[in-house]
C-alpha cells in the first residue's frame, strides 16, 4: 500500500492511498483522483518522507526527527494551519448536511413559507440564485451562502 501526499491546483493538501505507484498513475490518468475539498482533478504528488520500519521490534528509542524538515518540504509556510482550517471547515459543512433537509431548488419557496408561518420551521438547505438570496435577506429571512464541496457529502477514509 502506498500512501501519497497529494495537492490540487488550488493548494489543498490531502492523502491518497493506492495499491502501487502504477495504480496511482492509472487512476490519475483516468481522472479518478480528485481533491476531496474542491473536486479539482489537477493533482500532483508532494514530497514526502518515507516510513522505513528498520527497528524491527528492537527496544532502541527512535531518533527524533526535526520538525523544520517537514515544514521545509511544504511550499506553504502555514501548511499545518491551512490543513487544520480545511479540516474544521469540512467538519462544519458536514454538520450542516447532517442536520438539515435538502430541499434543492425549492429553497426560496420553503424559506418564505416557513417565514410567513405557512409551514413549520425546520432546518433546510438548498440552492438559490444570488438575487433570490438577496431578496430573502431584504424580506427579513435569514439565509447564508455556503459552498457545497464534493467532500462534504462523503466520508473521507
Amino acid at each position: 500500500m502506498k500512501v501519497l501526499n497529494l495537492q490540487c491546483a488550488h493548494q489543498h493538501d490531502f492523502e491518497g492511498w493506492f495499491g502501487s505507484e502504477d495504480d496511482f498513475v492509472n487512476q490519475l490518468g483516468r481522472g479518478l483522483v480528485t481533491c476531496p475539498l474542491c473536486g479539482d482533478a489537477h493533482i500532483h504528488k508532494k514530497l514526502s518522507a518515507p516510513r522505513l520500519n528498520l527497528r524491527s521490534g528492537r527496544d532502541e528509542p527512535a531518533s527524533p526527527t526535526p520538525t523544520s524538515a517537514a515544514v521545509a518540504m511544504s511550499n506553504h509556510a502555514t501548511s499545518p494551519e491551512l490543513a487544520a482550517l480545511q479540516a474544521r471547515m469540512l467538519r462544519a459543512l458536514r454538520d450542516v448536511v447532517a442536520n438539515t433537509e435538502d430541499v434543492g431548488e425549492r429553497f426560496a419557496d420553503e424559506a418564505r413559507a416557513m417565514h410567513s408561518g405557512e409551514t413549520e420551521h425546520r432546518n433546510i438547505r438548498g440552492q438559490a440564485s444570488p438575487q433570490e438570496a438577496l431578496a430573502m435577506l431584504e424580506e427579513g429571512i435569514e439565509v447564508i451562502a455556503l459552498p457545497m464541496l464534493p467532500a462534504v457529502k462523503e466520508t473521507l477514509q
